[in-house]
């Protein structure tokens, strides 16, 4: 049984800054790719930023210079930092982690987090 427990989200006004949290726990071996979707009302989810174990990272263009991601592999985290804030980045937040349950398992599974509301007002 995996985990993800996400914190962080919550009310800021447009500018402002919040940073999102997701701590993975459970039947871990090994992690590989974490990422932050995010889903709006009215619309379908999107891939809003994602990082390698290695550390490479990959952006949508819509929070390219404003939104950075990290991740601490010794506890099992991933980090969303989130600047200058616009009304269009309200929606709810949700992390995917891609672990491997065993030593010796040979494929990804894909674990996903509650969710997390960020609301931008204007």
């Amino acid at each position: 049984q995996v985990q993800l427990v996400e914190s962080g989200g919550g009310l800021v006004q447009a500018g402002g800054s919040l940073r999102l949290s997701c701590a993975a726990s459970g039947r871990i071996f090994s992690i590989g790719a974490m990422g932050w979707h995010r889903q709006a009302a009215g619309k379908q989810r999107e891939l809003v930023a994602s990082i390698t174990r290695g550390g490479t990272t990959n952006y949508a263009d819509s929070v390219k210079g404003r939104f950075t991601i990290s991740r601490d592999n010794a506890k099992n985290t991933v980090y969303l930092q989130m600047n200058n804030l616009k009304p269009e980045d309200t929606a709810v937040y949700s992390c995917k982690v891609d672990y491997l349950p065993a030593v010796l398992a040979v494929r990804f599974l894909e674990v996903w987090g509650q969710g997390t509301l960020v609301t931008v007002s204007s």
